[in-house]
Formats: C-alpha cells, sequence, structure tokens
C-alpha cells in the first residue's frame, strides 16, 4: 500500500534541519506526522485507520499553533495589557484542522506534505468531527468574534462550556426530525488540552449565614448544600498569518471526589458514583429540553456552572499578575454574549464582597465597569428568567444580592421618574407576576456599562419596545455592533475557487481589510470576469449536487436556480412561507402542465428544538411536498425539494457558496441580525428578504437594485397587529393562497391524512403571529421578479459580483473593532515569534 510504504520509509529517515514541531518545510511537516503516529497515537502505517491518520495530522497542525500560543501568553503575561473575556454558552467554532491551515498560511504546504505520504487532505478532514459546542447563529457569532479577535492581534479568552454532546445529530425518518446523540468526543478532541490544576469550585444550593467580621463590618457566607468542579480545557484559536493564538476555555463539571468507597463497601453500588453522575450532567449536553422542571434547573446550573469558573479564573489570573482586585477593571473587559451568562452580575458582586471582602459601592463601580451586555433577541419568550423559587433554592446568596441590587436602582428610578410605579413595576429586575421571576435581561442592563443590539434595526427597538425604559434611564449606555462574519472560514475555507479569482484580480489584502472587495466593481462590465464568475458558481453548485445525491438519494440539476434557506427551523423564520410559494408553483403546474417556470431546486437545512411541535412539523411539511413534488411527473423536475439533514458547519461548506437565492424572509422586526445573510451575499448569493436585522443594512451596502425586497416592515407589522389582524380574510380574498392552504388541508402531501398539518393551518388561519398571510401576496410577487431576473444571466451576474464586492462592512473584523473602539477600550498587542535555537530548546527551570 502506497500511504504505508511512503510513511514508514520516511519515518526511518533522520533529517533534523528544523525543529520537528515547529518546521513549515514538506519534510518537516511529513516526519511529524510520522513520528505522531507512531508515538501520539502508537500506530504503524500498515494498520492504522483513517481516525488514526487524521489524528497524526492534526497533533502536527497544533504543535504549530502551540508555538504561536505559547508565544501569545508569555507576551500579555508581560505586558499591561486589557484583556477580554468573552462570555458565551456556545461556540459554534466547527471543525478545527481546515481553518487551522488557513490561518497559519500552511494549507498548501500541508496538502502537498499530506499527498507525498500518500493520503488525501480532504478524506482526512472529513474524519474530523465537528465539536458540538454550539446550535445556531449565537455560537457561530461567538466563534467568527473569536477569529478576529486573534486576527486583529486583540487580546481575549474565550469562556464557555465543554459539552460531552452537542444538541443532537438530526436525521429525517418518514420526514420527521428525530434527534440522535451527537457524541463528538468519542474519538477524542487532539485541539484541546486539560488544565486539571487550573479547576474551580462551584457551589449549589444551601443557605446562608450572616455575621460580623473583624472590623465590625456585616458579612455573609454562603454554606452550600452542593459542591462540584469546573476543570478547564483550552483550544488555540489561532488569528489568520499573525502570531496571536488567543486561547478558548471550555468548562468540564465533575464531581470533587468520583469514587465513594464506603458507599461501595456497603453494597450501594450506585450511591458509590453518583456524585460523579450528578456533577457531570451539568456539562453533559448542550440545551437540554427546559419543558419540565428538569431541564429548566439544568439550564440555570449550566449558565452559573461557566461564568462561576470563568469570573473566578479572571480574578485568578489579575491577583497572581500582582495587582489588586480593586484595579479587576482596568485589566478585563467582561462581554456577555446574549443573556445566558447574565448571572455574572450577581458572581461578580458576591465574589467581590464575599471572597475579597470589598464594599458594595466599590463593588458596584468595579462590576458595571468590567461587564457589557450583547442583547440578541427581541422575543418576549428569549428573554430568560427564572422563578424565584427555582432561582432562591440553587442560588440564595445570588437572590440576596440581586434583591439589594433591585433595591437601590429602584430608588434610582424613582428619583429620575418620581410617581411613575408603573415605571418601576416595568424595569424591576424582580418581575412580581405570578409566580413571581428573576428578569435576567434587566439584571444585565442594570449591572452593564454598555449594552449593545446586533443590528441598525434591532438596537432601535431595543431602545423603542424591549429596552426602551432602561433607555430612557441609561440612553448613555446604548450603542449599536451590527455583527459580522470571519471571511476566512465563509469564504477562503469554504470557497477556494471564489478565493482565488478575486485574489488573481485585487491581491489577497481582502481577506483581513474585506472592505478592499469594492475592486472588484471595476470588473463588472468584463464579460471575461462574468464568465469565470459564472463557472465557479457552477461547478460549486455540481459539488453540492453531488452532496445532496449522497445525502439524500434526490437528483437535482445544477442548472436550476438554486433557491436556499438553511437556518434553525422556526415560526417566525418562516420557513413554511417558503413551503407556501414552492406549493403556489405546484398548483399552476397542476393547472397547466406546459406553463412556462423557471427550474429551481428548494433547499432547506437546520434543526427544530425537540419541545417545539410546531417547527417540527414545518419539517414534516417540507418533507412532505417535497415527496409529492419530486415525484409527480407534470413536474418535469422544473421543481426539486430537498431538506438536507443534520445540517452544521461542516455541511454548510458547499451550500453557501452554491447558492443563488438567499431566504431572509423572517417578520419585520423578530430578527435582530441573522448571520446567514452575510454569508451567502458574500458568496455572490442574492437576497430575497424582509426588512428585517442586518438585511436593512445589506440591502442599502449591495444597492436596492441587487436585493430582492418584499412584505410588511416592523412598524406595519405592529400597525396591522393593533388594528385587529384577521389572517381569514388574506385566505378568503386571495385564490392562489386559498388553494395553497385548501391544497394542504386536502391531505394531497400527507397520504390522504386530513389532520396531519392541521395545527399548522389552523395557526395561520385563526392566529398567524408571524404575518404569514399578511406577506404571502408581496412574497409571491417577488419570487416572480426573482425568475424573471435569473433568465438574463448577465444580468444576474452583475448583481452576483456586487453583492460580494460590498459586502465588506460585514466582516466580522469591522464588529470587533466596534467592540474595541466603543466598548471594551482595548488596544491590539503584537506577537513575535522567537527563531528556532538548539541550544536554547532544552528544558531549563529559572530558580
Amino acid at each position: 500500500m502506497q500511504t504505508v510504504d511512503n510513511l514508514q520509509n520516511f519515518d526511518n529517515q533522520n533529517i533534523r534541519t528544523e525543529d520537528d514541531r515547529t518546521g513549515l518545510s514538506i519534510e518537516t511537516l511529513r516526519r511529524a506526522m510520522a513520528d505522531n503516529l507512531r508515538y501520539i497515537q502508537g500506530r504503524f502505517p500498515s494498520i492504522a485507520s483513517k481516525n488514526d491518520l487524521y489524528m497524526a495530522l492534526a497533533y502536527t497542525v497544533r504543535d504549530r499553533l502551540l508555538q504561536r500560543w505559547l508565544s501569545t501568553q508569555q507576551v500579555y503575561l508581560n505586558k499591561d495589557t486589557r484583556v477580554v473575556c468573552y462570555l458565551s454558552a456556545e461556540f459554534l467554532v466547527g471543525p478545527h484542522l481546515g481553518n487551522a491551515l488557513i490561518n497559519l498560511g500552511i494549507y498548501d504546504q500541508v496538502r502537498k506534505a499530506v499527498e507525498e505520504s500518500g493520503l488525501n487532505l480532504t478524506e482526512l478532514m472529513e474524519q474530523e468531527e465537528e465539536p458540538g459546542l454550539g446550535n445556531g447563529g449565537l455560537g457561530r457569532l461567538a466563534a467568527c468574534y473569536m477569529d478576529s479577535l486573534s486576527s486583529l492581534e486583540v487580546p481575549a479568552i474565550g469562556y464557555g462550556i465543554r459539552y460531552e454532546y452537542g444538541i443532537f445529530d438530526q436525521e429525517i425518518r418518514d420526514g420527521w426530525q428525530v434527534e440522535i446523540t451527537d457524541k463528538w468526543l468519542r474519538y477524542g478532541n487532539p485541539w484541546e488540552i486539560a488544565r486539571p490544576e487550573a479547576a474551580m469550585e462551584v457551589k449549589f444550593g444551601g443557605r446562608t449565614e450572616s455575621y460580623m467580621d473583624a472590623q465590625n463590618n456585616y458579612r455573609v457566607r454562603w454554606v452550600p448544600h452542593t459542591v462540584i468542579v469546573g476543570v478547564p480545557y483550552d483550544t488555540p484559536i489561532p488569528g489568520y498569518k499573525v502570531n496571536t493564538a488567543n486561547t478558548m476555555r471550555l468548562w468540564k463539571a465533575e464531581a470533587p471526589e468520583s469514587f465513594d468507597f464506603d458507599a461501595f463497601n456497603k453494597g450501594d453500588y450506585y450511591g458509590a458514583v453518583a456524585s460523579k453522575v450528578t456533577s457531570e450532567t451539568v456539562s453533559k449536553v448542550l440545551y437540554p429540553n427546559d419543558e419540565q422542571l428538569q431541564g429548566k434547573e439544568l439550564r440555570l446550573q449550566q449558565q452559573y456552572f461557566f461564568v462561576s469558573c470563568s469570573l473566578q479564573d479572571v480574578i485568578r489570573v489579575h491577583l497572581r499578575s500582582g495587582r489588586s482586585i480593586d484595579t479587576l477593571h482596568e485589566k478585563f473587559a467582561l462581554q456577555m454574549n446574549d443573556t445566558h451568562p447574565s448571572i455574572a452580575v450577581a458572581e461578580l458582586m458576591r465574589l467581590l464582597l464575599d471572597e475579597h471582602q470589598i464594599d458594595w459601592d466599590k463593588a458596584w463601580s468595579i462590576t458595571q465597569a468590567t461587564l457589557s451586555y450583547t442583547n440578541h433577541t427581541l422575543l418576549p419568550e428569549a428573554l430568560e428568567r427564572w422563578s424565584l423559587g427555582l432561582f432562591g433554592s440553587m442560588l440564595p446568596r445570588h437572590l440576596e444580592i440581586i434583591y439589594e441590587i433591585n433595591s437601590r436602582f429602584m430608588n434610582q428610578v424613582r428619583i429620575k421618574f418620581p410617581d411613575d410605579t408603573e415605571r418601576m413595576r416595568r424595569m424591576s429586575i424582580i418581575d412580581e407576576s405570578g409566580d413571581r421571576y428573576v428578569r435576567m435581561a434587566h439584571l444585565a442592563s442594570v449591572g452593564s456599562h454598555a449594552i449593545n443590539g446586533v443590528a441598525a434595526l434591532h438596537t432601535e427597538l431595543l431602545k423603542e419596545t424591549t429596552l426602551h425604559d432602561f433607555y430612557e434611564m441609561y440612553s448613555e449606555r446604548f450603542t449599536n455592533v451590527t455583527n459580522g462574519v470571519t471571511p476566512r472560514r465563509w469564504v477562503v475555507l469554504n470557497n477556494t475557487r471564489l478565493t482565488q479569482l478575486i485574489t488573481s484580480k485585487i491581491g489577497d489584502g481582502w481577506i483581513t481589510h474585506l472592505d478592499q472587495l469594492r475592486q472588484l466593481e471595476q470588473f463588472v462590465e468584463d464579460p471575461g470576469f462574468r464568465h469565470e464568475w459564472r463557472n465557479i458558481k457552477r461547478a460549486i453548485k455540481e459539488d453540492l449536487s453531488a452532496q445532496i445525491l449522497r445525502k439524500t438519494g434526490i437528483t437535482v440539476n445544477p442548472d436550476t436556480l438554486f433557491d436556499i434557506q438553511v437556518k434553525r427551523i422556526h415560526e417566525y423564520k418562516r420557513q413554511h412561507l417558503n413551503v407556501l410559494h414552492i406549493i403556489t408553483l405546484y398548483n399552476r403546474i397542476k393547472q397547466n402542465p406546459d406553463i412556462d417556470i423557471q427550474s429551481r431546486t428548494f433547499i432547506f437545512g437546520g434543526k427544530a428544538a425537540p419541545g417545539y411541535y410546531m417547527a417540527k412539523l414545518i419539517i414534516k411539511l417540507i418533507n412532505s411536498v417535497a415527496e409529492v413534488v419530486n415525484s409527480d411527473t407534470d413536474v418535469r423536475d422544473r421543481l426539486k425539494v430537498v431538506f438536507m439533514p443534520d445540517y452544521n458547519v461542516t455541511n454548510s461548506q458547499n451550500v453557501y457558496p452554491a447558492a443563488d437565492l438567499s431566504e431572509q424572509i423572517s417578520t419585520a422586526g423578530l430578527e435582530a441580525s441573522g448571520t446567514g445573510n452575510m454569508k451567502f451575499s458574500m458568496n455572490g448569493a442574492l437576497t430575497i428578504g424582509t426588512l428585517d436585522g442586518a438585511n436593512i443594512e445589506i440591502r442599502q451596502e449591495a444597492g436596492e437594485e441587487n436585493f430582492f425586497l418584499f412584505g410588511l416592515t416592523a412598524d406595519e407589522v405592529v400597525n396591522l397587529k393593533n388594528s385587529g389582524y384577521r389572517p381569514w380574510e388574506y385566505y378568503e380574498s386571495n385564490a392562489e393562497l386559498k388553494g395553497v392552504i385548501d391544497r394542504i388541508s386536502s391531505g394531497h402531501f400527507s397520504r390522504g391524512d386530513y389532520n396531519l398539518f392541521k395545527p399548522l393551518t389552523d395557526k395561520l388561519l385563526q392566529h398567524d403571529p408571524f404575518m404569514l398571510m399578511a406577506d404571502y401576496q408581496s412574497y409571491i410577487e417577488c419570487q416572480a421578479r426573482v425568475s424573471e431576473a435569473y433568465r438574463n444571466a448577465e444580468h444576474w451576474t452583475r448583481m452576483s459580483i456586487f453583492n460580494t464586492a460590498r459586502m465588506g462592512k460585514f466582516s466580522s473584523d469591522r464588529s470587533i473593532r466596534d467592540y474595541c473602539r466603543d466598548i471594551w477600550k482595548v488596544e491590539p498587542v503584537k506577537v513575535a515569534l522567537p527563531d528556532y535555537d538548539q541550544t536554547s530548546a532544552m528544558l531549563k527551570i529559572e530558580k
């Protein structure tokens, strides 16, 4: 076997021209792979599995990362610089290997080294399990920001949870989503390093006791019922062609003592490991189903667990550097990514008050100066709140602190807005209605020095609606930072053909300065350039077509318009509006089989939350419509419908580059920003969308003429609801819409089952909270404009080029620069790599 011979022969060579851990020559890389296969995996080539070979390559690349990572830590330790700490419940980083190769600038060298070893780089990259550390846009944004922080050489640590199992792997059975355990760690993770010596203790439950200290100050100690241990696992996050590699530190929950010998000796075998099982549950799975009380308890435990570990770690690092706790806010800027980490306000206060004996006013000043809060949603159900009973039983000391924060805050509100009890009720951190709740978004808003939305419209709506009272109270705290995505993964890695074409025309500076893509506009009228652009898109569509065939068994035509909607399945994202359009076209074909219709391939992907029945029913509807449309001989392959199972970062590799049309059709005023819209546009897709989230800014940048706009505005949505929205009237007055709903209700897509989709159609006709019926006609007319535009290939290509050329604003590099300038007040720090010197490479401990 060539692979065996090449690796074995090379393994026997003895060439020492550069450090095997850091060298970048083809020979050194091959030798390092052989060493890692033998000495880390414990395999010789003839018995090595593909996973062994992937691991050998991963460790080879990781060594090059560690050189930069350790140099980065050393510089940060010696420099008096402020460090960003990004607190996020999710980090959807995607596979590490390809991204590391791009950012280290060694993709071509490694590919050649792998090929000369008789292996295929693509096949090895496919061996990597995608880390199950996130679900959707929130986690992917955090990962993009970590990439940009390193690429911009900004000192940073990302803090989160090392989930043993991801949200779930998705299978489709009989059209329904089925959740399968995501065992992403089954073969190990070569990119992380465990740091058990830096473990932190986290308390839960119990009671509090007050006492007077030696200086006669009132103090409180927390006597917990349970203590678990958080063990950090560190992963280096490399910047693009710089020496900076920041740290993503994720916490795993463990028991202080994992085995009870006394219980075991008494025959209580389960009791012997009960503490281990209970403790490890905290970091076991991403986002447990929280419909039941146990699920709610676990989510609160998870949030407090990683926040407490992270804040203790920050303070430990700060004090170890010889600084005073009083200057914590000068050294660290802590960003709360949505409401999940908002318990940080109370936890930082607890640590300062109870563990470090600081008085209230100073502790509060430090807390506010250290923390800032990003809000990601306008949906009330997504603004977390916890019942006082649950919160108090799990975090009794924190509830006391929150009561005190709220009492002082209410006094401030009373002074600024006297005699306005209704405002005080609305703004209180404690919701006094029903069972009474802690409002976490309110806690985050009160305890932060900065509050930001993630798109211009979203921030304005925050000021006008969700956090309006807080804006009137603290207007100076509010700012906007429009989301962005990293072009390194979403263009350079995922779309190598387009990357090569762009770079051949304008150089590679655009990869770190995305606004340079504007230079492409000079080639829009070049027929040769447009031809190359179209050929690249066609080739990528062929790749995606092959992937669809492998995964679903459905054959699609790459010459059709690829109409793609991939995102979390939710009613407000309106995947079912897309389906209504498909059925509209299908009905037209059934009425006139010879109708002239633009051929389209409709591609969906995304996961529904396990407890969200209506979202699961939408997935079933998509697959049921696909089953009928794809097999109907009248359609003659002019329409194809595909649902791609288990959509994730890995499976997205061909999706964004292959899209002709990007569906961004959420109800106006409900999508905070969106980032998928940016990824599609960067790769030359045209958008059909509402004036929602970042769609507005994408349309402004790309040009109104290069964006397909439809639907109600956010103001019109509110006005229509307030005036008495009656979706049934749209159904009665629009014959084509009526025909679509009736086709679903007839059982045509459910094998004669009239009741299967009744919950969906009933909700649309009776309530329709996300305004599909009101937007239907505008959407259908807009889709007709899409079809007409696509028929003119030259015109469509021009619009595609303009979309890519004008996406510079939506780089996560720009977002991070905004945060650094407006919120964190952090400056970049250069990292230099020492030259390899064999004499200084030996271990020497300074006494």
